[in-house]
């Protein structure tokens, strides 16, 4: 599976893992960390410029990035993955492990829909609702997806519009099928018992007012990855890295700095 990515940069490798239905493009304002490392901005399989495929598993997604790591020959790398992307770096773990410095998970979870026994995820019928909602009006639905990644008041119009132009615009949408059977991740993918393997520095990030990913999600991560931080930023929503870029990319470069 020949995936596209652009790079920026030199020097350590860190590869960035979009979330749900978005691109490598959702990175946009991680460019200024060019002088801190070798950026790769990656496109999942039936996302941005990548090719449609057959399926869209987890296993699928996960596969494709420990082949894109062997055929780039990344070493030392750090591996940041946001919300869907959290869930596919830690099923690709296993098989980085080897040649990965470090980890970075933002507005993700191991486990995206609630269950007795975790109540830090969203209600499976709420999963269900998006898919229904999707084959109803697919431009909608994603539309309210996107709007719904912010908190009030978390966005002036200047930067709403700097995200739209630089992130949305000239963009190239995802595969409506890739966007329908990624759903299924969301409903079943469950990576609680990795959690406890991944041995490596993690720094975890998540929004306060996230309502895509609960907050608590990442509390969670963060407890039971050996050696994580986390960072909350209050007042935002699923996306703390487009909103506030600028201590974003602040707590990366320190992050990076330190491994």
């Amino acid at each position: 599976m020949t995936l596209h990515y652009q790079e920026a940069g030199a020097g350590r490798p860190v590869v960035f893992v979009h979330g749900w239905a978005m691109s490598g493009r959702a990175w946009r304002f991680q460019q200024e960390l060019a002088d801190a490392g070798r950026l790769i901005f990656l496109d999942l399989r039936g996302h941005g410029h990548s090719a449609p495929a057959p399926s869209y598993t987890i296993d699928d997604y996960a596969s494709d990035l420990a082949a894109f790591f062997e055929e780039l020959a990344l070493q030392d790398a750090v591996l940041v993955g946001w919300s869907m992307g959290v869930q596919v770096a830690l099923q690709a773990f296993p098989a980085l492990r080897p040649r990965l410095a470090g980890m970075v998970l933002v507005g993700g979870n191991a486990r995206y829909a609630s269950t007795d026994d975790y109540p830090h995820g969203k209600p499976p019928v709420e999963v269900k609702g998006m898919g229904l909602r999707l084959r109803r009006d697919h431009q909608k639905t994603m539309g309210d997806f996107f709007k719904g990644m912010f908190a009030e008041g978390e966005l002036d119009h200047a930067l709403y519009q700097r995200i739209v132009h630089g992130i949305v615009m000239g963009g190239r949408s995802a595969d409506p099928e890739a966007v329908m059977q990624s759903l299924n991740i969301l409903s079943t993918a469950d990576l609680r018992e990795q959690l406890p393997q991944v041995d490596r520095p993690v720094l975890v990030v998540h929004g306060e007012l996230d309502t895509v990913c609960p907050a608590a999600a990442s509390t969670y991560l963060a407890q039971r990855l050996p050696m994580a931080r986390l960072e909350i930023f209050q007042g935002c929503g699923h996306a703390p890295f487009m909103t506030r870029p600028e201590r974003f990319n602040e707590l990366f470069r320190n992050f990076l700095e330190a491994l």
